[in-house]
């Protein structure tokens, strides 16, 4: 699970050093107003030759995603390759992103670490749930442990839950009780459960507590029972069409939605579950954004992967 720190240009700021945060007070103020909904890409990093970020790459995918209608971006999730970042490197693409992003525009960011201390030293800077030692994080271990980071956070916090990365979801009970935090103000959920979706939408109506779906290939499933909207890392590739799937459900056109979301399906688990990050950079290259090779040790496709991934945009309509 990854807990995300979130920024709106509208809103108050102020300024610490370089880096641009709420102050606890309006954060905490300010989450109970705050919208999440809408449609995010969870942005790629680029990287040059010699594996350093290249910023003038992310720039310009930047400017290209600001012509979709996104809610807002998240960086240093999983398909930013943030584990093969250091410290400062997120803190500087954090930078950057926010420096690009249009004023009406969120911006979440990933700032989880292993221990509690250090995530909340990262948070403070700019979070995946601890997983290292999944047998002992349980409810009681992940309430603690979030309870001190919202507590800490200059900004409001989402958590994300990701079993597929960390071979463990955080706990529904955990989750309704997290709700309850005046600086926690939502789930990105991953794993695909939709009567887990539902029923957190559900047991949280009481609460200002948004849930998101985690991929675009079961977005419209998670709209039926309650999201308000998804991170998607299709989106880095089919933005457009994923923020129509959003506009269709929203409006209750789903015999649209569902012909859509239905063509959706196979792209994203090939650039997700199926071959991953090195997919998705290369489908982001056909459609004319900067993916670029991976961060090694993370291998690039051979060309059986790249037949394979090419069939699955192809066959569905979309190259």
């Amino acid at each position: 699970m990854l807990c995300v720190r979130l920024w709106r240009a509208l809103t108050p700021l102020c300024r610490t050093g370089h880096c641009t945060v709420w102050t606890r007070t309006q954060s905490h103020k300010a989450a109970a107003r705050l919208d999440l909904a809408g449609i995010y890409p969870p942005i790629a990093t680029p990287f040059t030759a010699k594996e350093d970020v290249d910023f003038q790459k992310l720039e310009e995918n930047l400017q290209k995603y600001a012509k979709i209608p996104f809610k807002g971006l998240v960086v240093q999730g999983s398909n930013g390759e943030y584990p093969y970042l250091t410290e400062e490197e997120q803190v500087e693409v954090v930078r950057a992103v926010r420096r690009s992003l249009p004023a009406d525009k969120l911006l979440m960011a990933g700032s989880g670490c292993e221990s509690t201390r250090a995530t909340v030293r990262l948070t403070e800077n700019l979070v995946v749930t601890p997983c290292f030692y999944k047998a002992k994080m349980g409810s009681c271990a992940l309430i603690q442990h979030y309870t001190k980071v919202a507590d800490s956070s200059p900004v409001p916090v989402v958590l994300y839950s990701v079993p597929a990365n960390t071979g463990m979801e955080v706990p529904t009970d955990a989750v309704v009780q997290l709700a309850q935090h005046p600086n926690i103000v939502g789930l990105k959920d991953s794993g695909g459960d939709i009567t887990r979706i539902g029923l957190i939408v559900h047991k949280t109506k009481m609460q200002d507590f948004q849930v998101l779906a985690g991929s675009a290939g079961f977005l419209m499933a998670a709209y039926c029972v309650g999201a308000v909207g998804g991170v998607c890392a299709l989106a880095n590739v089919l933005g457009g069409e994923l923020c129509e799937l959003e506009r269709l459900c929203v409006s209750g056109r789903w015999e649209e939605a569902r012909v859509l979301q239905q063509r959706l399906i196979e792209p994203n688990t090939t650039v997700t579950r199926k071959l991953g990050v090195p997919a998705l950079k290369q489908a982001m290259e056909w459609f004319g954004f900067h993916g670029g090779a991976c961060r090694s040790p993370m291998q690039p496709l051979t060309e059986a992967e790249t037949q394979q991934l090419r069939q699955d945009f192809s066959s569905n309509g979309w190259l």
